[in-house]
């Protein structure tokens, strides 16, 4: 079975590159240098994480409606 995932990439500011993180998969993070290796790793680590979590009879989140990503201004 095929599953897609928004993933969201967040520049790491200390260490460079970026982190990874799977919003539909709490938990499930990873991080590369470059976008691209980045990329490779979080399909990695969601076959991990979705295999984990049959292997525990649990069941796998779908996501069936992308998040939104919205920049907000306050003034504080």
């Amino acid at each position: 079975m095929t599953h897609k995932y928004t993933v969201l990439l967040t520049p790491d500011q200390e260490e460079g590159g970026y982190v990874v993180t799977v919003p539909a998969l709490p938990g499930c993070v990873t991080q590369g240098d470059t976008i691209e290796e980045a990329l490779q790793r979080v399909k990695e680590a969601i076959q991990c994480h979705v295999e984990g979590l049959q292997a525990d009879g649990l069941p796998v989140p779908q996501e069936h409606e992308s998040p939104a990503l919205v920049k907000v201004e306050v003034a504080a």
